[in-house]
């Protein structure tokens, strides 16, 4: 019976070699395929997102009993940075809770002095820090975007459906949200019959541009 090694000595040695050439190959192949394949699916460059201050608003719902306050707050600045790869978000978005108007001179003064206090407290931010969902290098995206919502001295976790448009280095936002202003810690503005919700609904609209 022939052994192992009189086998390997009667096969030709160019055809060992032949084979062995078409195994590492085929190696390498794999090996670079591991690395290359990753990285296309999944890019790794960072999506800057500079916030246009006079483009951005902040509108407010709070219902109530007998009627239903409407109002607005401006924007201040806002810059996110943000890694398609990973989800990962950094950045801030800050509002100028002075500038709140619901539309009644009077109602406002009670807002900031009593509710918002406005004075303390001059500055309203979301530090995004991760987004879950696809951002399209153009047209329509919806992203689950969490970070941390600083309000009346206090920050508090929150995840907001953000629908965003990219139109070349153009993007425009909207998202609309809860805000449990009284189990936050301010105070319900009800007075006698007229009663309000514990809730307040905020319709965000921003836009500003963008580099890839």
């Amino acid at each position: 019976m022939a052994t192992a090694a009189s086998l390997i000595r009667a096969y030709p040695a160019f055809l060992i070699r032949k084979q062995m050439i078409k195994t590492f190959a085929r190696l390498s192949l794999v090996i670079l395929l591991s690395y290359w394949l990753p990285a296309q699916a999944q890019p790794s460059h960072e999506v800057f997102l500079q916030l246009d201050a006079s483009k951005t608003t902040a509108e407010i719902t709070l219902v109530g009993n007998m009627h239903t306050v409407e109002g607005s707050f401006q924007s201040k600045r806002g810059t996110i940075h943000y890694d398609p790869a990973s989800g990962a978000a950094s950045g801030e978005i800050v509002f100028d809770a002075t500038t709140g108007k619901t539309g009644n001179g009077s109602r406002d003064k009670k807002m900031h002095k009593d509710v918002i206090e406005s004075a303390r407290f001059p500055e309203i931010v979301f530090h995004p820090d991760h987004a879950d969902g696809t951002l399209a290098r153009s047209g329509d995206s919806t992203l689950q975007v969490h970070g941390m919502f600083s309000i009346h001295g206090a920050e508090h976790e929150v995840t907001i459906p953000v629908q965003m448009n990219i139109q070349n280095n153009a993007w425009t936002a909207s998202a609309s949200f809860t805000v449990p202003y009284a189990k936050w810690g301010m105070k319900n503005p009800t007075v006698l019959f007229l009663r309000v919700s514990d809730d307040v609904t905020v319709k965000l609209h921003a836009a500003g541009t963008l580099t890839w």
